[in-house]
């Protein structure tokens, strides 16, 4: 198939305008339907869809292209795949419950989706456009590939495992409301996140080594250096906008108001670091400020129940604990005289 030249040599306009057009797509169906199964099913599958498409345009195609095409088809695929079916069985997707009936908040959140697609799909955009190919390529098999290669299996399969056991886990009925502290997460309270972020550097690391060996000069040397803004805006969405901010402090509050599991769930946080793997028994005695550091628990993500819990809750829910309490002794005072 000879090169296709879509709008720019970069294929940056063609893939906005594929992304926007799939989002929408999905988005006219989830706010006319009110229908929550679709919405993450559209994200993954948007990577697959611009990996073909540019794949298929590029008119040079190499290993390298293939494997770096390939690893993000898989990790969208899976990624779809595995929140369609959690989707269904849960029923509905509480993020949405404030949105779901509201045109502009829930196109927001579709538009949010545009850009992480778009964003993301950078390295592979720009390794599979004309002017990067239009250069000779390395052999597939330099330092960076190989690295790549191994830290894509790695977070793979750290994200594919950890997903499958915390499902397992939250589907036992004797597991309701504990915390999830088998398998990887024994390592990492997030290890599908850090699972995630490593499979985007990996990608990047392969799609650069053209350029990192000086086989590609100007724009595309530029540009595929620059393709690393994908894995970072991932890390940044994960750790400082919708990961780590909505899962810790909010849970713990969540956790703590209620009194769910609230002792355990403590305990744990303090073994275990946030994101990073470590053994839990030198990472409960390490002191505050390497945690707080080096192991990236960042003082937005800490639960100070003095300064974040409803105090009236807490008071309500002990209340209703006492009078439960003391309504039991009466019921075993009154068997007693009978």
């Amino acid at each position: 198939m000879a090169e296709v030249h879509a709008l720019d040599d970069y294929y940056l306009a063609i893939t906005l305008l594929i992304t926007i057009a799939y989002q929408l797509f999905f988005f006219s169906i989830a706010f006319s339907l009110k229908f929550d199964k679709l919405t993450d099913f559209a994200g993954g599958t948007n990577f697959v869809v611009l990996a073909i498409i540019t794949l298929a345009f590029s008119g040079h195609r190499n290993a390298r292209q293939i494997v770096d095409s390939l690893f993000i088809m898989i990790w969208g695929a899976r990624l779809s795949g595995f929140l369609l079916f959690r989707i269904i069985k849960t029923g509905k997707d509480d993020r949405f419950d404030d949105k779901r009936d509201k045109f502009f908040p829930f196109l927001g959140f579709w538009v949010f989706q545009m850009l992480w697609v778009w964003t993301v799909s950078l390295p592979v955009t720009i390794l599979n456009s004309p002017n990067v190919t239009k250069y000779r390529q390395p052999n597939f098999g330099t330092g960076r590939d190989i690295v790549g290669v191994i830290l894509f299996t790695i977070g793979f399969l750290m994200e594919s495992v950890s997903d499958i056991q915390k499902y397992q886990f939250r589907s036992k009925p004797e597991n309701k409301g504990k915390v999830c502290d088998v398998g990887l997460f024994v390592w990492t309270r997030h290890p599908n996140y850090f699972g995630e972020i490593i499979i985007q550097f990996s990608i990047f690391l392969i799609a650069v080594s053209p350029a990192a060996y000086g086989y590609v000069h100007g724009g595309a040397y530029s540009a595929l250096y620059a393709s690393i803004l994908g894995a970072f805006f991932l890390t940044t969405l994960l750790m400082f906008v919708s990961g780590l901010p909505l899962q810790e402090r909010p849970g713990a509050k969540k956790r703590y108001e209620s009194g769910n599991h609230w002792q355990s769930f403590s305990e744990y946080t303090k073994r275990t670091s946030i994101l990073l793997p470590f053994p839990p028994q030198l990472y409960v005695r390490m002191p505050t400020i390497i945690k707080r550091t080096i192991f990236l628990e960042f003082p937005l993500y800490v639960f100070d129940p003095a300064k974040h819990a409803d105090q009236g809750k807490v008071r309500e829910r002990q209340a209703e604990e006492g009078d439960a309490v003391s309504g039991n002794e009466q019921t075993r005072d009154g068997q007693a005289h009978e």
